[in-house]
């Protein structure tokens, strides 16, 4: 009897140890604090790390080419804008990260993914191919597009979709409070970010298994 029990007490044990771990590894980023460090292989065939900005604004803009609210975004210029913008006003490095798995919606390989950045005039600074999704589940990337903001610290400063019209009805675009222009607008000036989590909207990102 005994003994029985001080199987049952390890077993146990054991469990509640389990739980404990679990909820550090399913850990989200959060607002404030420390961006998960990553690295990841471009479409052009190139290491990189996060480590290697140090010091600059850095943008993710998780993306899918074939996702309807994918093709408003460029279909109108609005995203193609917005990567200029940033680039040229606020100096930020803008990486498009492409968790789609193989056999899903949106996945490319390297040679698609840049002649895709060449036909729609995207501006990104690196395109990250992310087909096992590591990167998009340590940041909790639920839809594309989802954006996300890192200052120069390293610092999770922005979280959440693009703009407030979560549609894929082109005209939506015109008259959208655009949530990325206004925290990159808030940084510049020194500014706590107004809106630091908005609500995303897209399709869900295409991990393996979904």
């Amino acid at each position: 009897m005994l003994k029985t029990m001080s199987k049952f007490a390890l077993a146990l044990s054991m469990l509640v140890a389990l739980v404990a771990v679990a909820p550090a590894a399913q850990a989200k980023p959060q607002i404030g604090k420390s961006a998960p460090a990553f690295s990841g292989q471009t479409a052009d065939g190139k290491s990189l790390d996060l480590k290697m900005f140090a010091g600059k604004t850095v943008v993710l803009e998780w993306t899918n080419k074939d996702c309807p609210y994918v093709r408003k975004h460029y279909g109108t210029q609005n995203m193609q804008n917005l990567q200029q913008e940033a680039k040229s006003k606020f100096g930020v490095v803008w990486i498009s990260v492409i968790s789609s798995a193989p056999d899903t919606q949106g996945y490319v390989e390297g040679p698609e993914a840049l002649a895709n950045v060449k036909a729609t005039g995207a501006k990104p600074d690196h395109v990250i191919l992310d087909p096992d999704g590591i990167i998009g589940l340590a940041y909790g990337a639920q839809t594309t597009p989802h954006m996300y903001i890192i200052d120069g610290t390293s610092m999770l400063r922005f979280m959440g979709g693009i703009d407030d019209k979560p549609s894929s009805n082109w005209e939506t675009v015109k008259g959208a409070n655009n949530h990325v222009q206004a925290a990159l607008s808030d940084l510049a000036a020194g500014r706590p970010v107004s809106q630091p989590a908005t609500r995303p909207y897209g399709c869900s990102v295409k991990y393996r298994g979904s």
